[in-house]
């Protein structure tokens, strides 16, 4: 493989670990997202994961809930995400270290930024559980903020569709999607790549965001080696 990225952070959606049973972790959807997260870290790619945690709980849509106290029970909904993909990448031989940012230490290592790098340069996938450790940001800002930590090359967002559209293509049949799109057009038309907090994080820092399709987990694989998939923000 002629691999484009030395390190990257991978982001899953929470939903893409549910599948179609669109709750809980569905393992055959996980193992194959895993399986291309293998081939990458075989081919010598540094891999940290940001996972979300929308398969079992959404601070915002907690209706009359507190939002603090909503937001909490949404990043340990991560932590357990974060266990199932890591345990999932452990059967098949690779070598993992969970961290989050709410400490549990008899369930994960505390994230501190030094050792998670060192951990990428021993060649062990990181991932990254309970967002920023902060109510009120999302698991998309948690990775604008670790790929900046630990100077990842790019962040691979996995999501249900291919890339970036003008508007919704799941009701717009003429919706355009972009093969290229600034962070400026991104947050001035409100395009949903990531939230503004995370949109604005990756533009000041120069964090470009590749936008592609989890619909084939092999496509984890295809970023990496630079092909033409999904949509580039930068």
């Amino acid at each position: 493989m002629d691999k484009k990225y030395k390190r990257v952070l991978l982001k899953l959606s929470g939903e893409s670990l549910a599948g179609s049973d669109k709750k809980g972790i569905n393992f055959d959807i996980v193992e194959s997202f895993c399986e291309a997260i293998k081939k990458c870290v075989d081919e010598g790619v540094e891999v940290a994961i940001v996972v979300g945690g929308g398969n079992f709980w959404r601070g915002r849509s907690s209706g009359a809930m507190d939002r603090t106290r909503a937001d909490h029970m949404g990043m340990l909904a991560t932590a357990i995400n974060a266990l199932g993909v890591g345990d999932t990448l452990e059967q098949k031989g690779v070598d993992v270290r969970v961290m989050t940012a709410i400490s549990m230490p008899q369930v994960a290592e505390p994230y501190i930024r030094n050792r998670a790098v060192r951990h990428l340069e021993k060649g062990r996938v990181t991932i990254f559980g309970c967002g920023t450790g902060n109510p009120f940001f999302s698991t998309d800002t948690a990775a604008a903020l670790r790929a900046v930590e630990i100077e990842a090359d790019i962040i691979m967002k996995a999501t249900l569709v291919d890339g970036v559209y003008d508007s919704d293509p799941k009701t717009n049949p003429d919706a355009k999607k972009y093969d290229n799109v600034s962070f400026d057009e991104v947050l001035a038309k409100g395009l949903q790549v990531m939230d503004s907090t995370a949109a604005s994080l990756c533009k000041d820092n120069n964090m470009p965001i590749l936008v592609f399709s989890i619909d084939e987990p092999m496509n984890i694989y295809k970023a990496v080696c630079g092909k033409n998939i999904g949509t580039i923000c930068e």
